[in-house]
């Protein structure tokens, strides 16, 4: 199976505040808010949702399509992901541009403050699944709004199941173009802060969601992900960390496994357990892109916490 990951492809500015961001805010002075936070560290890295989601598939034995627009300063990252197992040949240059930027706080709670740069992004709607042959999934991952509506219209044409991702562009994108996405969505996956979003821009909740999708899974932090479908809600307890030292790229992390468990044929419920084991992994180091682990070491991880993994069933896909 074809796996095409769509999203930002961005560097991240990483900085840690030693102290707790809630104390700082002033809820009688919410109306002008000016705060700076004095910040420990600062690390440089690879990142953006799309490289995130096909490195994850990539290191799980697939060889996922990125299908996404970078900046002039992507040859060295180009030249990384290769070798990492990523294919990158429907990745687009942009002159004059440079790569998306994800400039993120963490404070000691693991909060976060984020701002993002589009960047080379901006221009993803020049690439088209038109071009892509054979895809039998695809993510269609944060990026920009009207390229993401674009990608989801795509699909839905060329019978390409797709996963929609609206991920941080909620806040971003119109009721309209979040409906167009989610429309003939295989799976909607969102986290609880993100559904609440959704809700308030399309009207649609989780039956609505479920008339138009066939799938929503609602990611929770610590707290697991659930799995909700017309016959149910099945919850997927989080894979406790062995240490935990940064968020960043968790979810794309866990979407990986996620779908590294559709392409082995697996139901929704099971392929989450393996996004949850993913994460997991993320989670214990700096940057979406810093862990590594074999497969043997991935199932192993996955029979301690959820029991044998069954990778011979028939697709539920």
């Amino acid at each position: 199976m074809k796996i095409v990951v769509t999203g930002s492809i961005a560097y991240d500015y990483l900085m840690s505040f030693p102290g707790k961001f809630t104390e700082h805010f002033l809820p009688e002075h919410m109306n002008r808010v000016s705060l700076s936070f004095l910040v420990d560290t600062m690390d440089k890295r690879r990142g953006g949702c799309a490289p995130n989601i096909a490195y994850t598939l990539a290191l799980l034995g697939e060889r996922p399509l990125l299908m996404a627009t970078a900046g002039q300063d992507f040859g060295e990252y180009r030249q990384w992901l290769d070798v990492a197992g990523v294919d990158t040949s429907h990745v687009k240059q942009i002159d004059g541009k440079f790569c998306a930027s994800f400039f993120c706080s963490t404070d000691a709670d693991n909060n976060q403050i984020a701002s993002f740069y589009t960047g080379a992004m901006a221009d993803a709607g020049q690439l088209s699944f038109r071009a892509v042959s054979d895809c039998g999934l695809a993510i269609i991952a944060p990026n920009d709004p009207g390229a993401m509506v674009q990608y989801a219209e795509e699909c839905r044409t060329l019978g390409i199941r797709y996963i929609f991702d609206p991920g941080q562009q909620c806040a971003r994108m119109s009721g309209g173009e979040l409906r167009d996405g989610v429309t003939g969505a295989t799976i909607v996956i969102v986290n609880d802060y993100e559904l609440e979003l959704l809700r308030q821009k399309t009207g649609l909740g989780e039956d609505g969601l479920l008339g138009v999708a066939e799938t929503l899974i609602v990611t929770r932090g610590e707290n697991g992900s659930s799995v909700i479908t017309s016959g149910g809600c099945a919850d997927v307890p989080a894979v406790a960390p062995h240490r935990i030292v940064d968020p960043t790229g968790v979810g794309d992390a866990y979407r990986g496994g996620l779908m590294k468990g559709l392409a082995l044929g697996l139901p929704c419920v099971a392929s989450a357990r393996l996004g949850s084991v993913a994460a997991a992994y993320a989670l214990e180091h700096l940057g979406g892109l810093s862990h590594s682990y074999t497969w043997d070491e991935f199932r192993r991880r996955y029979e301690e916490h959820f029991g044998v993994l069954e990778t011979s069933a028939s697709s539920q896909f």
